[in-house]
């Protein structure tokens, strides 16, 4: 067992555990320890600050064994400050990524301050064929492209991933559920246009109407929308 390893098993609650397992399906029971978020957040805060040699060694160490090293491995990288430095660790990593719960979780603070420089990543990322960086790919252009850097373009780059995966399936979801929260007049238009398959077209105007960022009024439109399956 790594030292790592032992950190966070000293954390394992098997209530969590079992919380864990049934949220997160993909994963087997027995490659999850158990640890709350908040405290593998907070371990790995306490690693970069006190431990960079044995941080550096354990971001080269894959794949890892347990789902809180995945997730511990995420909170590192998301503190990396060197913009080329993160973006290698990262492509490094996302083969490896396995669930939607450690996905959704990297989120480098320092793309916010380099968008000209992440959009080419992001156009490598939804080409991917692994099901776990397309999705880390709509995320980012969700996270950091919905705003005023936007372009109508944007909204096809994720609308044209044809995948059967339901984890990307549902990433387009939320992101186009996201952008008729922030860009409502682009991408009710493109939406219109009846572009997406039916499955995702529809569960885009759920998590729509579940949003409560968008106003009544523009969910009558919505709800008329909707596809018969």
């Amino acid at each position: 067992m790594t030292e790592i390893q032992r950190h966070l098993f000293k954390m394992q609650s098997m209530q969590y555990k079992d919380f864990q397992s049934k949220l997160i399906p993909t994963i087997k029971r027995e490659n999850i320890i158990g640890v709350p978020i908040p405290q593998i957040r907070n371990l790995a805060k306490q690693l970069v600050k006190e431990s960079p040699q044995e941080v550096s060694i354990f971001l080269k160490t894959l794949p890892h064994s347990y789902f809180e090293e995945n997730n511990l491995h995420v909170f590192i990288i998301n503190q990396i400050k060197d913009f080329d430095f993160c973006c290698r660790k990262v492509e490094d990593f996302l083969p490896y990524v396995d669930n939607w719960a450690t996905c959704d979780s990297l989120r480098p603070s320092i793309f916010r301050k380099n968008h000209q420089r992440l959009f080419p990543h992001i156009q490598k990322w939804l080409d991917s064929p692994h099901t776990y960086t397309i999705r880390f790919g709509i995320e980012c252009l969700m996270t950091n492209f919905l705003d005023s850097n936007f372009r109508g373009e944007y909204l096809n780059h994720v609308g044209s991933i044809a995948s059967q995966e339901y984890y990307v399936r549902m990433m387009q979801a939320w992101y186009f559920a996201t952008a008729l929260a922030k860009q409502y007049p682009s991408t009710l238009a493109y939406l219109q246009r009846n572009t997406l398959d039916p499955w995702t077209f529809n569960k885009s105007i759920q998590k729509a109407l579940e949003s409560r960022r968008i106003p009544q009024e523009d969910k009558i439109i919505l709800r008329q929308m909707k596809k018969r399956i």
